[in-house]
């Protein structure tokens, strides 16, 4: 399965419900706040992360503060601030004294599992590919496997593409459960481009069936939990991934590699640390 949702437009959006029928394991929430703003979440049985997306929020979990949460007045100017706000507790999140966005993502979890806080520092970064190979990207892990034992299996991080370069390359899947070789995960993408006007493709496959094509823009959203799913950035135009993955069985991703295209692998830089930082 695997879909394409427009650009979101509302200034709150529930772009994924909790439950959904084709991605169940899967939420995401994108937020504007004005100035002083309040919102409030809760999603029973599921684990939440809230990010600040640019500019400053105050959150609340339950009894327990965070404050000043966000310190990028947008996604290119720096590391995400965030804070991971466990389960099943309210969260109340007020913006400060310009306007914020936030993202929250969740992954279905049975856990009872506490809040913490995610600053820049701790974000930890992957260079990948080059610009010779149109292969070149940044991965900075969110809630990454430094939280393991600390959270259930929902992983998040932002990709920042370099103009014309590919993503999710060579091609990968992760939709059996079969490791060492491969573990199945619920995967979104949401996109930004910089300027706004960039675009890109992303591409969808399985094996022995028809391709498909669809045009991402500027803060579209792709599902998928199944196929091949690799993705271009246009020319002149730098790619934004904002990517929230729920493994079905762990907190382990390994994705399996489209043999066709495993020769390619040599040539594109830094695919192991890649891999091994989502193990």
């Amino acid at each position: 399965m695997a879909r394409l949702i427009p650009p979101a437009q509302a200034s709150d959006q529930t772009i994924i419900p909790a439950g959904s029928p084709d991605i169940p394991l899967t939420y995401f929430r994108l937020v504007s706040l004005s100035p002083g703003e309040i919102i409030s979440d809760r999603q029973e049985n599921f684990e939440l992360l809230v990010v600040a997306l640019s500019g400053s929020v105050d959150i609340w979990v339950g009894e327990q503060s965070f404050e000043s949460v966000g310190r990028r007045d947008s996604v290119w100017t720096g590391k995400a601030d965030s804070v991971y706000a466990g389960t099943n507790s309210e969260i109340r999140i007020t913006a400060g004294g310009k306007p914020a966005e936030i993202a929250i993502a969740g992954g279905y979890t049975t856990e009872r599992l506490a809040p913490f806080r995610i600053q820049p520092e701790n974000v930890e970064s992957v260079e990948v590919g080059s610009v010779a190979t149109h292969s070149k990207r940044n991965i900075r892990h969110i809630l990454g496997q430094t939280a393991n034992g600390r959270a259930g299996n929902l992983l998040v991080s932002e990709l920042y593409a370099a103009p014309g370069c590919w993503s999710g390359y060579p091609p990968h899947k992760h939709d059996v459960e079969a490791p060492p070789e491969e573990t199945a995960f619920e995967e979104v993408y949401h996109y930004r481009f910089n300027p706004e006007t960039g675009f890109g493709g992303q591409y969808h496959y399985r094996d022995g069936e028809s391709s498909t094509c669809v045009m991402t823009q500027h803060r579209s959203t792709f599902v998928v939990d199944d196929g091949y799913h690799p993705t271009s950035t246009s020319p002149g135009h730098e790619g934004y991934i904002f990517t929230i993955l729920v493994g079905k069985h762990q907190r382990s991703l390994i994705q399996k590699f489209d043999p066709k295209h495993e020769h390619l692998m040599a040539g594109i830089p830094g695919l192991q640390g890649m891999r091994d930082k989502f193990k």
